[in-house]
């Protein structure tokens, strides 16, 4: 029989957007598996229903609700969806993120615009759907997908890097207006992890750079999306009174400061 210890999340809510693939997808199952009944949020509606039927096979709970995070109305109705399936949200993991690694110079202005649409605004809807709720309730806790490119710049990442900026500093402004109750903001900053944001090359001037700085990149062992669910995991089961603001994890060998 299942304990409290086994599951530590049991009879919480947790929403997870961009949890159809990469870091989303291991977060959300590391989350199920602690007890916590999941609301599975990315475009990709096929993506999620594996997802939940991976959930579900382990006797967990989840439903699906195809959201783009970039659209506010959509992210509200995610919320109300949430809220009606299996009751107020405790834990709000605004994870979809967009990444790619071009050079300034070469303005590549659709792609900066995606990345601050995702990043930035997404983060904003994610907090602004369910923050009322958990301030009039005293207690929830959101956690924000940083990166180590939110205490760090990079050659070839400046506009990733600025996104994750503003939720470094968003955050901890957050964190402030929040004093007196139990509403918690935690920031994961992830570098280097084996997803496929990777797999999208729109400037391979920036590849090339990164490769020059970074020779021996292929030495280094990626980190897993599992590693940044336990990361999340570790987070949100803490007791109460126990504020984890950041959580920078980095595979050995490669280290942004």
């Amino acid at each position: 029989m299942a304990t409290k210890t086994d599951k530590p999340l049991e009879g919480k809510v947790a929403v997870v957007t961009g949890s159809s693939s990469g870091i989303g997808k291991g977060i959300a199952l590391r989350l199920a598996e602690a007890g916590a009944s999941v609301v599975l949020a990315a475009r990709r509606e096929d993506r999620l229903e594996e997802v939940k039927q991976l959930i579900e096979k382990d006797n967990g709970q989840a439903i699906v609700v195809k959201t783009d995070v970039t659209v506010r109305q959509q992210v509200k109705d995610l919320i109300t969806k949430a809220e009606s399936t299996f009751g107020h949200v405790d834990i709000m993991v605004n994870n979809a993120g967009a990444f790619t690694y071009t050079l300034m110079k070469n303005v590549k202005e659709d792609e900066w615009e995606r990345q601050i649409d995702v990043n930035c605004k997404g983060v904003c809807n994610g907090i602004g759907a369910v923050l009322p709720g958990m301030v009039a309730r005293g207690k929830g806790h959101i956690v924000n997908m940083s990166s180590d490119n939110g205490r760090a710049p990079m050659a070839g990442g400046a506009i990733y890097t600025g996104t994750k900026h503003f939720v470094e500093g968003m955050s901890k402004c957050l964190r402030l207006e929040l004093e007196g109750t139990e509403v918690r903001v935690t920031n994961i900053q992830p570098g280097y992890v084996d997803t496929d944001l990777f797999d999208k090359v729109v400037d391979q001037e920036a590849m090339d750079l990164f490769e020059k700085k970074y020779p021996n990149i292929s030495d280094v062992k990626m980190l897993t999306p599992d590693d940044i669910g336990r990361a999340v995991l570790y987070a949100v089961t803490q007791p109460s009174y126990v504020a984890v603001q950041d959580i920078q994890v980095q595979p050995i060998g490669f280290y942004l400061q």
